[in-house]
């Protein structure tokens, strides 16, 4: 067995204009201070991390994470939620998705996939040249408008959808498999891989690609009633990178999963602060001591009630209390009787 890595932190959401959140080395150093390990970057945003430079120059990407390791900070994975949101775009969503564009692939869908296409392109390389072999990103939906099939969907447009999904995401994972890094779809609803069936639908239509991973977050899964420990059970091979995010589901009288169109407080399903929530992470950090995973456990903070300071002070002592230490003998190796094949033999009656 192996010992996860940890804690580390997901910095989208604590990136800001102000001191210590404005740029990488700021903010990690932040990090550190209250007791994180490690930094999940996202990739958005040139000013903060020049993810093309860091592709072209495998001297610059050693400089940054050398200043990082200074500090005693790893960085755990790049993401490109954002970019990978918008290599399948239904039209409808259009305009809502353009501003995770630079502003001259806007209002040019064509071009935009185009871009975000080469995003992930040289995230590849760029997640090579830091020495990572994981990377977090959405699907993208081309489908997620037919979620709930009414009025019914015409016959064929699931498979279709997943046929093209598959053809414009197979080149990118090519590209990955080319450096040796995992794609690392979180499961996450909005996106066609929203679950395990939708996620099975996709490996299918890309026939089964070795590098189309999973990024295990169990708050998108206690949100849709689903069993995320046996999710574990299911996908364990898959899962190379875990997003430590709790969640609570209250359904009542007057709303359920879809919330009735509620801001976040007022929803049935909210995201919380770690140990806030409901879901069972002791169960879920012991499945992945029992499977071997030995990526990072990185906090991804996102709660409607809570500020993030606090929720990231307490997430980084709740990683470290959670991540199992795993043992390296058996707890009744004491009363070990020594053995070869003969005395084996011998006690079961075999001559």
């Amino acid at each position: 067995m192996k010992t996860l890595k940890g804690p580390g932190i997901f910095l989208a959401q604590f990136i800001a204009e102000e001191a210590p959140y404005n740029n990488l080395e700021s903010i990690s150093s932040w990090a550190k201070s209250i007791g994180f390990e490690g930094v999940q970057i996202p990739t958005n945003d040139p000013n903060f991390f020049d993810m093309e430079k860091v592709a072209e120059s495998k001297t610059y990407a050693d400089e940054i994470k050398g200043k990082l390791n200074e500090m005693g900070v790893a960085i755990t994975e790049l993401s490109t939620h954002l970019q990978g949101q918008l290599v399948a775009v239904h039209p409808a969503y259009d305009k809502l998705f353009d501003g995770f564009a630079p502003a001259e692939y806007r209002n040019n869908p064509a071009a935009r996939t185009e871009w975000a296409i080469n995003q992930l392109k040289l995230a590849a390389k760029a997640s090579a040249n830091l020495g990572l072999n994981a990377h977090a990103t959405f699907s993208g939906a081309l489908l997620w408008h037919m979620v709930y099939p009414w009025p019914q969907r015409p016959a064929g447009a699931v498979e279709t959808g997943f046929k093209e999904l598959a053809k414009r995401w197979t080149p990118i994972l090519d590209e990955f498999d080319k450096y040796g890094v995992d794609v690392c779809y979180e499961i996450h609803p909005g996106e066609d891989l929203h679950d395990g069936v939708s996620y099975e639908r996709f490996l299918e239509a890309a026939n089964n690609h070795p590098r189309a991973c999973l990024l295990y977050d169990p708050s998108h899964l206690l949100l849709q009633g689903m069993d995320y420990l046996s999710y574990i059970d299911h996908y364990h091979e898959r899962i190379k990178m875990f997003h430590v995010k709790d969640a609570e589901f209250n359904p009542t009288g007057k709303q359920g999963v879809y919330g009735g169109y509620s801001g976040w407080v007022e929803r049935a399903g909210r995201f919380r602060s770690l140990g806030d929530g409901q879901v069972d992470f002791k169960g879920i950090f012991s499945k992945l001591a029992a499977y071997d995973f030995d990526g990072w456990a990185v906090m991804e903070w996102e709660c409607a009630l809570k500020n993030s300071v606090d929720g990231a002070i307490e997430g980084a002592e709740f990683i470290k209390k959670n991540i199992i230490k795993v043992t390296d003998k058996a707890f009744d190796d004491f009363a070990a009787t020594g053995a070869d094949e003969n005395f084996n033999k011998e006690i079961l009656g075999i001559k």
